[in-house]
């Protein structure tokens, strides 16, 4: 295989390593995705991303008369995931950096479709903002059980491009160390991310995760945005529709705009670049 160009960051501490691959060269499989993600056998990442070229990906190539770029993202366990909004803030982040986009709007592609995404600049670090597009409430308010660490909620299921299942708690530690994925009934066939959700004040949510295919992240994007939309349904919303949403990683900003679609802002760090020169096959 011939060497792939690599780069390692994070947005507000939920990790990605981005591989390189504009012309669609790299053949992962759900094996090497999983070695390359492992935190002690390979490089280490919440998800894995590739950024190729529209043009030159069979699965993309609809888009390539409107965005340059595709996010191919892979969980950590190498199942295909559709979105990650901390993700495409570092891929941005990895393609203004290196020279690859000029700074100010892209607009890239995703499994969910086009997503647009405001860098101010070329430098390794920043905050970077994602238009997530409408997030939406296929089932009823309560429609879903999550269980764990022996308590019982009832949760929201929100899509916001990909599956999550928001729960209210009246304390972040009741959910237990989270180290096995909770409990959800009746469960997506998909999957689900899980959110556990503290109001603290209209506008400032606390939350920790548990991502569908990862565990428990520092932080997840597209969970801030959930945890946001069933927020802002119970009523607990601020006039100008800022949220501030605190996780362990740090803290994102999501703003509801007048036409429901969302914005996400928050911190990107790029930390180390180099070359993959050999990864596992299955």
């Amino acid at each position: 295989m011939a060497p792939i160009p690599f780069t390692k960051g994070n947005g507000a501490g939920n990790d990605f390593l981005v591989l390189h691959d504009p012309d669609d060269r790299a053949d992962l499989t759900p094996a090497s995705t999983a070695l390359l993600c492992d935190r002690r056998t390979g490089i280490g990442a919440d998800g894995l991303l590739r950024a190729v070229r529209c043009a030159r990906s069979p699965e993309a190539h609809p888009y390539a008369g409107r965005a340059t770029w595709f996010m191919d993202y892979r969980n950590p366990d190498g199942s295909l995931g559709e979105m990650c909004g901390n993700g495409m803030r570092v891929l941005a982040r990895h393609l203004t950096h290196h020279g690859h986009s000029a700074p100010g709007r892209l607009t890239l592609a995703t499994r969910v479709g086009l997503r647009t995404v405001d860098i101010a600049d070329a430098e390794p670090t920043g905050d970077v903002t994602v238009h997530m597009g409408q997030p939406h409430l296929p089932l009823g308010d309560g429609a879903l059980t999550v269980t764990a660490d022996g308590r019982c909620w009832p949760a929201r299921y929100v899509d916001v491009g990909n599956p999550h299942a928001v729960a209210f708690v009246d304390d972040l530690a009741h959910p237990g160390s989270l180290a096995s994925p909770p409990a959800v009934t009746p469960r997506p066939p998909q999957g689900v991310t899980v959110e556990f959700v503290r109001v603290l004040a209209p506008g400032h949510l606390s939350l920790r995760v548990h991502e569908r295919g990862v565990g428990e992240t520092p932080a997840c994007g597209t969970g801030a945005c959930a945890a946001v939309t069933a927020a802002h349904r119970t009523g607990h919303r601020p006039r100008d529709g800022k949220y501030r949403v605190d996780a362990p990683g740090g803290t994102l900003h999501v703003r509801v705009l007048p036409d429901g679609s969302h914005t996400l802002t928050g911190p990107t760090v790029l930390t180390v670049s180099g070359f993959l020169t050999a990864h596992a096959d299955a």
